[in-house]
């Protein structure tokens, strides 16, 4: 079994378990991930004994998105030429197979196996991007998933969140960036399911062994059959376009002046300015925050 930075594997019987485990981070996205996670999904889809995925993070979070911090400095580098970014650099890097993020994350995607994401804590950004590529997302009814980029520094990046909303709720949350709570995101259809945080890993465990039990190669034809139905309608487009214009939306003037007050004043400051006219994410009150009590422990 592979000695992962970022996440831990583990098989139990015909489950697979994949957490992401940089709990002291909220599981944030830093570069060995994504290689790390497709690793992982090739070793299950690769074992005849594992027939179902699941898909959770460590501690209070699913995945708080990418890390900004000084992990970035890898993506960051390989993005410059003399010191500036260079966008011929940057859509390669992002459309690379070998080396772009959301080809990576759409290892569940292709899969032939099914794939639940248990989703906890905060689900934002690049992990909210990450999550709806499973095949089934159940969700605890206090999560919070939600895209905060945008509205400063980014741009969608799987698109999933397009593909499993219908244009009315796509088309508000694509320009305004607001954020979900578990159960809200279960009524507008965005996940499959919201349950208590009591009830979570049971109900991810039950359902994994529901689809366990059904013969592997009707499992996979219905996956393939709806994946295709997807891919017909433009999804791979999407994919292309997507990274494309979240590396312009990094590089704006608006961009450039926002991530200097981060610098400057410290990246709360610059991240309390970006919500504090919506009252959400970090202006959030506490009672439309994920509960800091409810934690994975890997």
């Amino acid at each position: 079994m592979a000695d992962y930075e970022t996440l831990l594997y583990s098989v139990d019987g015909a489950i697979a378990t994949v957490t992401l485990n940089r709990p002291e981070r909220l599981n944030t996205i830093v570069a060995p991930l994504p290689d790390e996670l497709e690793d992982a999904v090739r070793a299950a889809s690769r074992d005849a004994a594992v027939r179902v995925i699941v898909l959770r993070g460590a501690g209070r979070a699913f995945c708080a998105g990418f890390d900004f911090g000084p992990e970035f400095e890898g993506y960051a580098r390989a993005m410059q030429t003399d010191g500036e970014w260079d966008p011929g650099k940057d859509f390669s890097l992002v459309l690379d197979p070998a080396t772009g993020p959301v080809p990576k994350f759409m290892s569940l995607w292709r899969s032939p196996k099914p794939v639940i994401a248990q989703v906890h804590g905060w689900c934002v950004g690049g992990g909210s991007d990450l999550a709806l590529c499973a095949d089934l997302v159940i969700v605890s009814e206090d999560a919070r998933i939600g895209t905060p980029y945008a509205r400063m520094w980014g741009a969608y990046l799987t698109g999933m969140w397009i593909y499993r909303l219908g244009l009315t709720r796509a088309k508000e949350h694509a320009l305004t960036g607001r954020p979900l709570s578990g159960r809200q995101a279960a009524e507008v259809g965005l996940v499959n399911r919201a349950v208590p945080f009591a009830q979570l890993e049971t109900t991810v465990r039950e359902e994994a062994e529901r689809l366990a039990s059904l013969p592997p190669s009707q499992v996979t034809a219905m996956k393939w059959m709806v994946n295709q139905a997807y891919e017909n309608m433009g999804l791979a487009s999407t994919q292309t376009l997507g990274p494309v214009l979240d590396g312009l939306m990094r590089n704006t003037p608006e961009a450039r002046t926002w991530i200097e007050r981060a610098q400057r004043e410290g990246a709360r400051a610059a991240i309390e300015q970006r919500d504090a006219p919506f009252g959400d994410y970090s202006q959030a009150p506490a009672d439309e925050r994920p509960d800091p009590c409810n934690v994975i422990e890997p």
